[in-house]
C-alpha cells in the first residue's frame, strides 16, 4: 500500500468510526457514570469487537481476490452504494436522539461489545470499507499488517477521546454528538466517500 493509499484509508477510517452513533453515546455516557479510566473497559470491547470485524473483512476480501476478481470488483461496486446509503440514511436521520441502545445493564466490557456488534456500521460496513482500499495486485498480508494497526489505532483514539468528553462535559457532550449539523457533515462525507470511491472503481484499469 502506497503512502497516498494509506493516507486516504486513514481520513476514511477517521469519518468512519467518529461519526456519531450508538458507540460514541455508549462510551460518553460510561465516562459521564464510571469515570474515565474504569470506563476505557468500554472502548476495550470495542476494539475487541473491531478486531473481530476487521479480521472477518479481510477473510472476505481475501476468498474475493483469490476466487474471483469479478466479485471483488462488485463487491467494491456494493461497498461505495453502501457508504452513500449509510450516508442518505444518517443525513435523514440526524434530527433523531443518538441512543446507545437499550440493553440491560452489565460489565461495561460486554455491553460496549454487544452495543458495537449490533451497530448498524458493524460487518456490512467494515467489509464496504475493505473492499475500497485493498489493491489486488499487491499481497493481501502485507496490506493488513498496515491496515489493521491504522483501523485499530484510530478507532481506539477516536472512543477515547469520546469517553474523555463524557467524563469532563458530561451532558454537553451528548448534545455536541447529537447535533444536526455535526450529523449531517459526516453523512456528508460518507455519501462523497462512496461516489469518489465509486467512480474509482468503475475508471479505466482499474
Amino acid at each position: 500500500m502506497s503512502f497516498h493509499a494509506w493516507t486516504v484509508f486513514a481520513l476514511f477510517w477517521v469519518v468512519f468510526v467518529t461519526s456519531p452513533g450508538p458507540n460514541a453515546v455508549n462510551c460518553i455516557q460510561n465516562g459521564m457514570t464510571f469515570g474515565f479510566v474504569r470506563s476505557l473497559w468500554g472502548v476495550l470491547g470495542i476494539l475487541t469487537q473491531a478486531l473481530l470485524f476487521l479480521c472477518l473483512s479481510a477473510a472476505g476480501i481475501t476468498a474475493l481476490l483469490t476466487t474471483s476478481p469479478t466479485g471483488f470488483f462488485i463487491a467494491k461496486l456494493i461497498g461505495a452504494a453502501f457508504l452513500i446509503w449509510t450516508g442518505i440514511r444518517n443525513w435523514r436521520a440526524a434530527r433523531t436522539p443518538v441512543r446507545a441502545g437499550a440493553l440491560p445493564t452489565g460489565h461495561i466490557y460486554r455491553r460496549a461489545f454487544v452495543i458495537a456488534t449490533i451497530n448498524p456500521k458493524s460487518v456490512a460496513g467494515y467489509l464496504a470499507a475493505f473492499s475500497q482500499f485493498v489493491q489486488p495486485d499487491v499481497p493481501i498480508a502485507a496490506q493488513m499488517g498496515l491496515i489493521v494497526p491504522t483501523a485499530l489505532t484510530i478507532t481506539a483514539a477516536s472512543y477515547c477521546i469520546y469517553t474523555a468528553l463524557g467524563a469532563g462535559l458530561g451532558r454537553a457532550a451528548l448534545g455536541a454528538v447529537g447535533n444536526t449539523i455535526v450529523r449531517r457533515v459526516m453523512a456528508g462525507c460518507f455519501i462523497l466517500y462512496g461516489v469518489l470511491l465509486g467512480g474509482s472503481a468503475l475508471s479505466p484499469g482499474r
